[in-house]
Order: C-alpha cells, then structure tokens, then sequence
C-alpha cells in the first residue's frame, strides 16, 4: 500500500535529484492537483492510500516535472493577486513580480473612469485584475500581437466574469484613442541570454527583444507617450538591470515625473512615467 505521505517524500527526492526548485512543495501541488484538494488538506491525510489511477496519473506528471515542464502548465492555472488564472504554453507564465506592478498602478492618482491599455497582455492577469480590482467604471482593453496568448486572456476573463475589450495588435497598430494608462509587461530578455530550462517553455514571442532586450520597448515607449491623455501614465516592468535604460528613454520620449520602482528584491525594475 504506497501512502500520500509515502508518495509526496518518494516524489520530492526525485525533484530534488532532477535539480527542480522547491521539490517538496511542487510535489505537494501536484498531489493536490491529482486529488482535487487543497495543498493544506494533505497534512491530514498522510496515512490516506492511493488508487493506481491516481498513482499512474502522478507518475506522467513527476516525469514531465523532472524534464522541466513549468509546474504552472502541468496543472493548468496559476494564482495571481488572489485570483486563479488559466496557464499555459499560449502566453508567458505570470511571475510574482508582475503582481508588485499591480500594487503600484493600484496606487497611481486615476481619473474616476480610467481608460486603461493592457499592452503585449499575454494571459491578461494585469488588465483582469485591474478591471476586478477598480470595477465597472474601470474601461479596460487587453492587446497582444499574439492570437494564441488573446484566446487565453479571453478564457480567463470567461472564467472570472469580466467584460473587457480584446484587440489583436502589434503595439498601437489596431489600437484607437487615448488611455489614460497604458501598463504592460512586454517582451525584454537579450538574445544572448541563456536561460533556465523552464523557460524555454514559454513562447519566445513573448520573452525575447534584441540583443540587449530593448529592441521592442524603444518602440512601446514613444509610442505610448503619443496615445496618453494629458496626465496619463505609462506603467512597465523590466529586466533587472534595465531601469536605468528605461528612465532615461521615458524621459527621452517626454515623460516626465519618471521614476523607477524596485521589486521586494530591491531590483529596480518598474519603470512609471507621466505625460
């Protein structure tokens, strides 16, 4: 008889020696996730046996795991400012520092019906949650150049019960009016750049931007300055070692008040400037 407690120490060993980060909770979450329950449930049922169906279902997860299929694609969803969205190899997983973007933009002076752009939007986890968080006098648009990464954004406003406006775009191209912010988290990592395996499993559409990761950005930059009401705001996240690069073309374009937040981190990583 092969325990929960059995299946979640064997399993986390085999993480751990396939080099995964934080190998006990992945394999907390994936049993979770066979079983239908919350993570903190297992705790009181270690001693629970379980059936071959669902052993043989967590053997073709721990092995994908191991071969560094992202955990958020293995169970189909990942948690973003207390919501669960959809996730998969359509769009950029969601990462946590995105989430500290929101917080800042939460916090910006808005007029009292802001016209909001979710710029390169990928699975909309910041323009959905800015709709939940500021309500229906929120008008929010979520743009990418992706078809694949829009179809995912429209799935999960779906599931959340959110009315927002979808528009296939490269940058502005098939965008009209003002906003009175534009926020985005576009594609900025170098060619040149090796990263992680996990990684390589996100669409390279939305990862990479030249050779120093800022060839797509001196687009968006000037561009957005051009769509902003007076007083509008554009609000970026970056790579860590481009804010300094980012202050100075947001000033460049004539943005002015720029200023570059730091992550929890302390990276300076959120680029925000006025018209």
């Amino acid at each position: 008889m092969t325990t929960l407690l059995d299946t979640l120490t064997k399993g986390a060993q085999y993480l751990e020696k396939k080099g995964v980060d934080s190998p006990r909770l992945t394999m907390e979450l994936l049993v979770a996730h066979v079983m239908k329950m919350q993570r903190m449930q297992l705790y009181l049922e270690f001693d629970r046996p379980l059936e071959e169906e669902e052993l043989e279902s967590l053997r073709g997860l721990l092995k994908q795991r191991g071969e560094r299929v992202p955990l958020q694609h293995l169970i189909g969803s990942v948690e973003f400012y207390g919501r669960e969205f959809k996730s998969d190899a359509r769009a950029l997983i969601p990462r946590p520092e995105t989430e500290e973007l929101v917080e800042y933009v939460l916090k910006l002076d808005l007029p009292e019906s802001p016209r909001i752009l979710d710029l390169c939007c990928g699975t909309g986890v910041i323009g959905l949650t800015l709709q939940a968080e500021l309500g229906d006098e929120a008008q929010v648009t979520l743009s990418d150049v992706s078809e694949e990464a829009l179809s995912l954004a429209r799935e999960n406003a779906d599931a959340l019960g959110l009315s927002v406006e979808f528009v296939h775009s490269d940058l502005f191209q098939s965008l009209s009016g003002e906003y009175d912010l534009i926020v985005s988290n576009p594609p900025y990592v170098s060619t040149e750049v090796e990263l992680e395996p996990e990684l390589s499993h996100d669409p390279a559409l939305a990862l990479f931007s030249g050779a120093d990761g800022l060839d797509l950005i001196r687009h968006l930059v000037p561009q957005s300055f051009e769509r902003l009401s007076s007083g509008g705001v554009l609000a970026l996240e970056v790579g860590y070692d481009q804010g300094g690069a980012l202050q100075h073309l947001m000033e460049q374009a004539g943005f002015t008040d720029v200023r570059v937040e730091s992550d929890m981190s302390q990276i300076e990583r959120f680029p925000i400037g006025k018209k």
